[in-house]
């Protein structure tokens, strides 16, 4: 869309006649519904649940992922990318104006950034997972999880060997028909999966500058970043949110006690409920802390097992609270969404229960930690 970029976008929408508000899920993850020569079903699912909802469903693949162009740069796109498809949304004659992002992990990570230019039809957003996201906030400068104390953590380091695709991928060619792009992601394999390693010996491995060389694996992205210091301006230049910035969207936080950057999750929302200039943004912040892994919200059993350890029945009805939100600020609906639903949901571990508070941490707490000092 930008710069003569074409970025690759799937839309899904009812089939009657009219104006639907949208909701957008932008992400580096492979969309297409096939892989390996089989058929995929999940994102059809989701779609198929918004439309049926009333919603029309887009997804789009990041600048330089699958079919779209350029290059990618992990949460270092031009924020303009995510601006610039609101704005190609609300132009469309099915659309009534109202877009609201959803998604998890780094179909997250890039709402809150875009969140700080406050497009007028971005109205609402449900970041679930989203701590790679934040660049500083706080005490916590960890510019999207790549340090903790300043240091390099180990998570990107694996994830980048396991979705950095070769430079040499199927080119799309001008003019492609979407009968030829239905064929090409049927009969190609968009993405290849790197040889299996051992992580756990990988990442012994000294200088870790040398780790992903040392395994073979796709290295630009990995040779850049490695090489940053915590406050390299580099770090100011892409995707991160960092408290500086202002952030104009009402949001449903989702959070997970056993996910790696739940403590910069948690200071965001707090953040922004205290420090966004807009009144109607500040009051309109709701966080979920589950007892999950990483976007596993919706997996929870009545017996959740997170290892070895069952933390009892932490299921939720997420669905019916996050459709709610969506029709609350994409449809107009006076409905219950705020009458109903807690200020911040949280389940303990231990008592096994939901439980909910105005605030974060709840006035009633206390930190045996800091009363200990």
């Amino acid at each position: 869309m930008r710069d003569g970029i074409h970025l690759a976008t799937d839309i899904y929408r009812p089939k009657e006649s009219g104006q639907f508000p949208i909701i957008f899920s932008r992400t580096p993850y492979n969309f297409n519904s096939w892989g390996d020569g089989e058929q995929r079903t999940r994102m059809a699912e989701r779609a198929y649940e918004a439309v049926s909802r009333g919603y029309a469903y887009v997804v789009q693949n990041e600048r330089g992922r699958y079919y779209s162009e350029g290059q990618w740069d992990i949460l270092g796109t031009p924020l303009t990318d995510g601006y610039d498809a609101f704005t190609w949304m609300k132009d469309q004659p099915w659309s009534n104006g109202k877009i609201g992002t959803l998604g998890c992990s780094s179909t997250a990570e890039w709402q809150m950034a875009v969140a700080a230019l406050d497009h007028p039809s971005h109205a609402a957003m449900v970041p679930q997972g989203y701590g790679a996201g934040v660049g500083r906030v706080g005490d916590y400068y960890e510019q999207g999880n790549w340090y903790r104390g300043g240091a390099e953590q180990m998570l990107f380091f694996s994830w980048l060997y396991g979705v950095e695709h070769d430079k040499f991928k199927p080119r799309i060619p001008d003019g492609a028909t979407q009968e030829d792009l239905i064929r090409i992601s049927r009969f190609y394999d968009l993405a290849p999966e790197n040889p299996p390693v051992d992580m756990k010996e990988a990442l012994s491995h000294l200088p870790i500058q040398d780790i992903l060389q040392n395994i073979n694996g796709k290295r630009e992205i990995f040779d850049k970043m490695v090489r940053r210091t915590p406050n390299h301006e580099d770090w100011y230049a892409g995707g991160l949110y960092h408290d500086d910035m202002d952030f104009g969207v009402p949001s449903f936080w989702f959070a997970s006690w056993y996910d790696v950057s739940i403590s910069p999750n948690i200071a965001l929302f707090n953040h922004v409920r205290k420090n966004a200039k807009d009144p109607e943004v500040r009051e309109n912040q709701y966080l979920v802390i589950a007892p999950t892994l990483h976007c596993s919200y919706t997996r929870a059993t009545e017996n959740t097992i997170v290892g070895e350890r069952s933390v009892g029945d932490a299921r939720l009805n997420y669905d019916e609270q996050i459709y709610g939100w969506f029709d609350l600020w994409l449809k107009g609906e006076q409905n219950d969404f705020k009458s109903k639903t807690p200020r911040v949901q949280y389940y303990t571990m231990g008592s096994n229960k939901w439980q909910s508070a105005d605030t974060w941490p709840p006035a009633r707490s206390k930190n045996d930690y800091l009363l200990s000092k």
